[in-house]
């Protein structure tokens, strides 16, 4: 059954570190759909300590969890566009509850599974995904099983946080030509942070190097879009607003199930 397609833009803080995020957050969203809803407004993008982003970003992040909960409440196919992962401090605890049956597809550089204890850099958005798995509490839910989160293209790692993703029994397909088969048939949510793109291709906040190619990334989620059920996307870390055009058509494999 076709399911309309629900774009939203947040463009409020989450835990931004650089002015372009919510720009490209912004221009990505309208190259998609240009009738995109757009929440907010740009806050001041600066280097702040977890706790102090997870206070002063509360409101963005509750907005990220209730757009995703009114589109699938409609029956509808939401993409969510934002400056950096911290969206799923919400998100995924919304998808847990409303799609039990539900797996979460992690495409990042970075595994974003550190706690107030592991983490070295102190930022939210690198601990956002644990939080969501009930790893530490942020106070914004949890509820989504770490044992139904698949990642692809994580390589930027923290001690720390690797002994984490083991323990907790998150899943890594380290091949992306395997990835198609790993979610066949599956319910699948996907994550997609731009940083999983190479950053000679893509520049990033945190550059990773050894990350896929363009090409290499429509070729996966086209692949993937063909094997599972997608039941929704989120798009982060895009920092390079003027670069929307090229992305929306690297992302484009996503769209049409929507309305399969």
């Amino acid at each position: 059954m076709a399911r309309p397609l629900s774009v939203t833009v947040l463009r409020c803080r989450t835990s931004d570190r650089t002015p372009g995020g919510a720009r490209g957050a912004e221009s990505l969203g309208l190259a998609l759909d240009p009738e995109a809803r757009l929440v907010g407004t740009p806050g001041n993008a600066h280097i702040a300590d977890w706790a102090d982003d997870l206070r002063d970003s509360r409101g963005c992040l509750l907005e990220a969890g209730g757009q995703l909960e009114d589109a699938l409440a409609a029956g509808r196919f939401p993409i969510l566009t934002a400056s950096d992962c911290s969206i799923c401090l919400t998100t995924l605890p919304v998808l847990a509850r409303r799609r039990a049956d539900a797996w979460v597809l992690w495409l990042d550089a970075h595994g974003d599974f550190n706690s107030p204890e592991t983490t070295p850099s102190g930022f939210l958005g690198g601990m956002c995904l644990a939080a969501a798995c009930g790893v530490w509490d942020s106070g914004l839910g949890a509820g989504l099983d770490p044992g139904r989160v698949v990642m692809c293209g994580v390589r930027d790692v923290d001690p720390g946080e690797r002994v984490l993703l083991e323990t907790r029994g998150v899943g890594l397909v380290e091949r992306p030509g395997d990835l198609a088969d790993h979610l066949r048939d599956l319910p699948v949510y996907v994550h997609l942070d731009l940083d999983v793109l190479d950053p000679a291709v893509m520049p990033a906040t945190f550059p990773a190097p050894g990350g896929l190619s363009d090409g290499g990334l429509r070729t996966l989620l086209a692949e993937v879009a063909d094997a599972a059920d997608l039941i929704g996307v989120e798009i982060t870390a895009f920092p390079a607003p003027e670069r929307a055009r090229r992305v929306a058509t690297i992302v484009e494999p996503l769209l049409p199930a929507a309305g399969d």
